[in-house]
């Protein structure tokens, strides 16, 4: 089954929590601290399989999460790190943030990777926390959360040529002719639902890949039948091959087909209107043909592209368009963007700001402090140990929290909640 979109939810694993241990020796029972960190989480990392050519993969399993670390260990032992998650993609995968919709990724060369939600780091062992004034701390750091995000997969095939038309003109015939492709043919509308690849061969070295497009309707740029799902798989081609069923059969006019799907890559994108295009004119073995392709020629002519006359049921011009679209290929670069370009920073940048919020608000006659950075220091207090406890102060005051308690009223013994730890306040 072809699939070309998927939704899936991606987590980085847990970062291990530090260990909070002394030295326990034959001959110093009251050693110093020696609690080692804890172990980084595992990361979720899309790499290009070039053997992939659906995102068939995603379709039953929709949730991803990398191991956690390992927590850290007495004698100033490293917790393990959390083994990264590796999903495989097809080339040509753009990855997108599902609650904005915006790229962040796109995966089109062998082998390349992009790690899309990063382990938590691992929390530091009380070792860490040792000062002058403080030889024997009894807190220790616990590990970060990874990063999590819904995403969106979405494929969009990496093909040097896109044959194009309405259905029925022959596009999967010319296709199995050319390239080593085993295409579903058939005389009937939509035999082609999904796109299919192939590779014409010229010489030692020399090659191109072609994707049969499913047929386009009026209508496709505003997603009439499955437009957008077509269209999408043309936006990296360099050179669009418009396939025209030159007979005029079932009361069609070839000029007009050649108008209208044109029209249609205009209004999807004026960049994909602009790529370079050579048109077949098909079905010359047919009655009428000689005339509807002269008709076509003109048209075709007036407008700059060349054009071709074949019989895919002949093979009568096969050979000539297969060459001449292996030299048309050779004086084409690489196409423009049609639409977003990828910013890989936004990623990160994005997740950063939003973990760093701290909330501080007044409910019910109590003043309510909340944030990931707080949970994290709740998690890593001991409120037994004066040592622990003071650390745990002197955070929250340079972090300004006591600042902006004052400024909405706090008072002496008013209650503070902090991540669900109730405290009376005392400046």
């Amino acid at each position: 089954m072809f699939v070309d979109k998927a939704k899936i939810f991606v987590q980085g694993g847990k970062g291990g929590n530090g260990a909070v241990a002394f030295r326990r020796e034959k001959y110093e029972p009251s050693g110093g601290p020696a609690g080692g960190d804890g172990g980084h989480g595992g990361s979720i990392v899309l790499k290009v399989d070039e053997g992939l050519k659906t995102l068939m993969d995603f379709r039953y399993k929709r949730h991803f999460k990398a191991p956690s670390g390992e927590d850290g260990k007495s004698k100033n032992q490293y917790g393990k790190k959390g083994e990264d998650l590796v999903l495989r993609v097809p080339p040509g995968t753009i990855i997108r943030l599902e609650e904005t919709g915006s790229v962040i990724a796109d995966l089109k060369d062998k082998g390349q990777t992009f790690v899309v939600a990063k382990g938590g780091k691992g929390g530091y062992g009380n070792s860490r926390f040792t000062t002058s004034t403080r030889q024997a701390p009894r807190f220790a750091k616990p590990g970060e959360k990874g990063e999590e995000r819904w995403i969106v997969l979405e494929l969009k095939l990496l093909a040097d040529v896109g044959l194009i038309g309405f259905p029925n003109v022959g596009k999967s015939t010319l296709l199995s002719i050319i390239s080593d492709a085993k295409p579903k043919i058939g005389n009937y509308h939509f035999t082609t639902i999904t796109p299919n690849l192939g590779v014409v061969k010229i010489g030692e070295g020399e090659s191109y890949v072609v994707a049969d497009i499913p047929g386009l309707i009026e209508g496709a740029h505003e997603g009439v039948g499955l437009g957008h799902e077509f269209l999408r798989h043309i936006e990296r081609t360099r050179l669009l091959v418009h396939l025209v069923d030159i007979t005029g059969q079932e009361a069609r006019d070839p000029v007009d087909d050649f108008k209208k799907i044109n029209e249609e890559l205009k209004k999807y994108s004026d960049k994909l209107s602009k790529r370079p295009q050579i048109v077949v004119a098909n079905k010359m073995d047919l009655p009428g043909a000689e005339e509807g392709f002269e008709k076509l020629k003109s048209v075709v002519e007036g407008v700059g592209y060349d054009i071709y006359p074949i019989s895919a049921a002949t093979n009568t011009g096969i050979k000539k368009l297969k060459f001449d679209i292996w030299n048309v290929l050779q004086t084409i670069e690489e196409p423009e963007p049609l639409f977003e370009e990828v910013d890989e920073n936004k990623l990160y940048e994005f997740k950063k700001k939003q973990e760093d919020d701290i909330i501080i608000r007044k409910e019910d006659g109590m003043y309510v402090v909340e944030g990931y950075p707080m949970e994290r220091l709740v998690d890593s207090t001991n409120f037994n140990d004066i040592d622990s406890l003071r650390h745990f102060q002197n955070v929250i005051r340079k972090r300004g929290i006591i600042e902006e308690l004052k400024e909405l009223g706090v008072q002496e013994e008013d209650i503070v909640s902090i991540c669900g730890v109730e405290f009376e306040f005392f400046d």
